[in-house]
């Protein structure tokens, strides 16, 4: 029995650990591989090869710490280590189609689309399918598929941000992780998610009428 119960708690501890290792080496990987591609918003992605490579290292580096709770509850409800990889590489896949989709619909473009898109985030913010994915992605899920799909829904109008700010940027990429963190470990409040959403459409606004106020948004000349 105390076997039973060391590798019950062993287990989960050494999927903890290996699914933040993997988020700090991803860390890694993209800010080496994002060097000197960070043009604001005129960004070009190069290749598709290339792009889905920085996107996928990306993806593992943002989105793996705040699933850290998810990944334990999939260690102890299957009593084994073996099953975790699966959930977590499934769960990476989703967030790399939906690379795929970014590099499909990506133009380098200017600040008035760029303020569009970031205010459309901040409504998207406010919404009851933001709302009920968020709760769904803090919930157990049948697997690493399923618990994708509702982190992107998610995290949809924050990572519309970084894609319109600068997808390449290694600053927007980590005040996003900060924000996609804090909404996946701590339960909705109005009086946090609210204003957020409302500095983000403030944001937008900003970005449309004096983009010249925000740092990094235009290629240096």
């Amino acid at each position: 029995m105390a076997l039973k119960h060391t590798l019950r708690t062993v287990g989960p501890a050494a999927a903890l650990t290996a699914t933040l290792g993997l988020a700090a080496a991803s860390w890694i990987v993209a800010v080496r591989q994002m060097n000197g591609m960070d043009m604001g918003i005129m960004t070009p992605l190069g290749s598709f090869q290339f792009f889905l490579t920085v996107w996928a290292s990306m993806m593992a580096a943002m989105m793996l710490p705040g699933a850290a709770p998810a990944v334990l509850r999939r260690a102890h409800a299957d009593g084994r280590v073996r099953a975790v990889p699966l959930f977590v590489g499934s769960y990476l896949a989703i967030w790399t189609l939906v690379g795929v989709a970014v590099y499909a619909l990506y133009r380098p473009h200017g600040s008035p689309a760029a303020g569009a898109l970031v205010l459309a985030a901040g409504i998207y913010e406010l919404t009851r399918l933001k709302q009920n994915c968020r709760r769904r992605c803090r919930e157990s899920v049948r697997s690493g598929f399923e618990f994708g799909l509702y982190c992107v829904g998610s995290s949809f109008g924050l990572m519309l941000m970084l894609v319109a700010l600068g997808v390449m940027s290694v600053i927007w990429m980590s005040a996003i992780t900060v924000l996609v963190l804090a909404q996946k470990l701590l339960p909705p409040r109005a009086d946090l998610d609210v204003p957020l959403a409302i500095a983000i459409v403030g944001l937008g606004i900003l970005i449309v009428v004096a983009p010249s106020w925000i740092p990094g948004l235009m290629p240096p000349m």
